[in-house]
């Protein structure tokens, strides 16, 4: 084993990859915070592009992609996560499969990837770029390797989720209701043995980050009305309920004010001309 991969030997989200698609992908609200994104992602991409996905976890969304014809740089730091996605791009047949090319690479090596581009766009879907220390250094690797009027689409936790507020107030846990608004961040746990340091920055701050480079083009927020995952166990007790989360929340998305109190902020960039 080189030194370069020894590095990744214990990346935190080793210890939840076999079980991560129960809780994130196959699951109710997994389903309806993930097909929000894809909504937005099968607009901006187009069979024949070549995109970047940053933190591509278990490949659902990669697979996703290459299903529509689009070639996906898809990166992880997360060995275990690689080799879930490897499974999951087996199943894929022809093109489809060829679409997908996996990197075992934390997002803030993309530099490392100037000979595979330029690419026609990027993508980060669900709080990988949360676990990024410092996104200015991103920021400008990203603007390195997109053409100039590429599209950059970046999903991350947001700074202030009233579903997670009024639930953990409600159980009497103030300390995990207010945790997002933390400027420093928070140590999450995700087993007794791993754990990952999460920031959640503003879209106001993400804006001024990803600038010049990268221009704000628009903001949707995935999970105002859709609960967090961990509200899961009450979906299958209020189906009726969980319908009318769904159907609302593709609205409430856009509102101005409301949408970044979502669980997900969905930000839009497009590459700015050089």
């Amino acid at each position: 084993m080189s030194a370069h991969q020894l590095q990744y030997c214990h990346a935190p989200f080793d210890a939840v990859a076999e079980r991560y698609d129960e809780s994130f992908t196959i699951s109710k609200i997994g389903q309806a915070q993930r097909a929000s994104v894809w909504k937005e992602l099968e607009k901006t991409f187009r069979p024949g592009d070549s995109v970047l996905e940053l933190g591509c976890g278990t490949g659902v969304d990669a697979c996703f992609l290459a299903q529509r014809g689009v070639t996906v740089f898809a990166c992880d730091a997360s060995p275990q996560m690689i080799a879930v996605a490897q499974r999951r791009t087996h199943e894929l047949t022809g093109t489809n499969r060829a679409a997908v090319r996996l990197n075992l690479l934390r997002a803030e090596e993309i530099g490392s990837l100037q000979e595979q581009g330029p690419f026609d766009g990027a993508f980060s879907n669900f709080g990988a770029l949360n676990c990024v220390a410092d996104l200015r250094p991103l920021a400008i690797d990203l603007g390195t390797l997109l053409r100039p009027g590429a599209s950059a689409m970046l999903c991350l936790m947001g700074s202030c989720c009233a579903w997670e507020i009024a639930w953990y107030l409600a159980q009497g846990k103030p300390g995990k209701a207010f945790r997002r608004l933390h400027r420093s961040g928070v140590t999450a746990r995700l087993t007794d043995q791993a754990t990952v340091h999460v920031q959640y920055p503003s879209v106001r701050s993400l804006a001024r980050t990803f600038f010049p480079e990268f221009r704000l083009k628009s903001v949707k927020g995935v999970g105002v009305s859709v609960p967090p995952s961990y509200v899961e166990p009450w979906v299958a007790r209020f189906p009726r309920w969980f319908d009318f989360c769904q159907q609302t929340d593709s609205v409430l998305g856009r509102c101005p004010g409301i949408r970044v109190l979502a669980d997900h902020i969905l930000l839009s960039f497009e590459r700015e001309e050089v």
